[in-house]
């Protein structure tokens, strides 16, 4: 799958001559220890929370379950809206004031939500929530480690966002530990303590100013960026960014529709035990591949590997649809997740490799959206199929077909010069 880098598809605006991002002593490497904590806090807090959300409030006020995650549609929805503009707030604001105005929502809005106690504080806990997801995720970190790296762009991305798995692995334990401990209302002001004492120290004392926003004051030709409307604009209408924006849609919204779904689909086959063994793994198996994929990804033809990788986890279905046996299963399950952290970061590579560096923070603000707005109706849309059909095979079996309609569609880059 090595390639040699091809052609972008508007003039190479960069200059990186000067900065030499393999050295160890290169300050972008501290930008990516500062965006593996926020990865870990703004996942932690904000996707993999909902499900300790969803668990607490209905057994705190016995609310329907069809109510709270109503709340947190609402959330990924309107998340996915001030995503499309988080390239507009790093321009306006810089990269420091982003950050540490995501986490201090993030943080009052998990105060919020162990405050809550009827219905329309639950949204408005959500509405606060969306705004400091859209401050401490994807796109907001992808647009920080864009302006630090252009050639490891990849591997700091990769790196980065094995804070995302982290978050899951470890802060949703801990935040049901605390649950115990100190009630619903006490674990969030500790969670959100914890968050802002352990983020805005390092950020205020290493996230200073990128070199390529030097390169912009010193009137370089990046300074004449078209405006983001315009980019916006362009890029709905060309084939190659439809194609990528599209192919990796229909892999998230089957990707997390499978995932909320998994422990659900095992329990009654191999047991709950099991079954949490089967997810622990896939998460695990997720940061090993955003690891191993990190020290080659940037040399790779990211297409093709991502095509591959949405080959792999139809794979994957296929087996765990087909299979009643214990191991056989829990390894389809590592199968799946071997490539689900790379699905995260091969979009911003691939706009990086073939866009105008330029548009790279609006590109993947715009992406970033399109797949939150897709993929926050997967987990709904599988439990209507499997309500309708009586079993998971009828909504697995269509996942299987939108990986593998992905996995041909990615392959798709349009013409070049576009």
């Amino acid at each position: 799958m090595t390639a040699q880098r091809p052609e972008r598809r508007t003039l190479d605006a960069s200059n990186h001559a000067a900065i030499d991002e393999t050295s160890a002593r290169y300050d972008g490497w501290r930008i990516v220890a500062v965006c593996f904590l926020v990865a870990t806090f703004g996942w932690g807090l904000g996707f993999y929370g909902q499900s300790v959300y969803l668990a607490e409030l209905h057994r705190l006020h016995g609310w329907p379950a069809s109510l709270i995650s109503s709340g947190t549609t609402f959330f990924y929805l309107f998340g996915a809206v001030l995503v499309a503009f988080v390239s507009e707030a790093m321009r306006a604001l810089g990269p420091r004031n982003c950050l540490l105005a995501g986490i201090c929502a993030m943080a009052a809005a998990a105060v919020m939500m162990g405050q809550v106690d009827s219905p329309w504080q639950l949204y408005l806990a959500n509405g606060l929530l969306a705004f400091g997801w859209a401050g401490t995720s994807l796109g907001v970190i992808t647009n920080t480690l864009g302006l630090w790296f252009d050639r490891k762009r990849g591997m700091a991305i990769s790196l980065a966002l094995n804070g995302a798995s982290f978050g899951g692995i470890v802060g949703v334990p801990l935040l049901v530990i605390a649950i115990g401990h100190f009630g619903f209302p006490g674990a969030m002001i500790a969670a959100a303590t914890a968050m802002l004492v352990s983020l805005i120290p390092v950020i205020l004392i290493f996230v200073g100013r990128p070199p390529q926003l030097a390169s912009l004051a010193a009137g370089s030709p990046a300074a004449e960026a078209p405006s983001a409307a315009r980019i916006r604009a362009q890029a709905l209408r060309d084939l190659g960014f439809l194609t990528v924006s599209i192919a990796f849609a229909l892999v998230l919204f089957a990707q997390v529709g499978f995932i909320v779904h998994l422990i659900s689909f095992l329990d009654p086959l191999i047991g709950r035990n099991s079954a949490a063994t089967a997810v622990a793994l896939l998460t695990a198996m997720a940061v090993v591949g955003r690891v191993l994929f990190s020290t080659v990804i940037d040399r790779l033809n990211q297409r093709l590997a991502s095509a591959i990788s949405f080959a792999s986890q139809a794979l994957a279905l296929v087996i765990i649809i087909n299979s009643r046996n214990d191991v056989v299963l829990i390894a389809a399950c590592a199968l799946f997740g071997f490539s689900v952290g790379n699905l995260i970061t091969l979009p911003s590579l691939i706009v990086q490799r073939e866009f105008d560096p330029r548009s790279f923070g609006v590109l993947i603000s715009l992406i970033t959206a399109i797949n939150q707005v897709t993929y926050a109706f997967g987990p709904g849309v599988i439990g209507l199929l499997r309500d309708a059909s009586g079993s998971y095979a009828l909504p697995f079996y269509g996942c299987i077909g939108l990986q593998l309609m992905a996995a041909v569609l990615i392959m798709v880059r349009g013409p070049k010069g576009v």
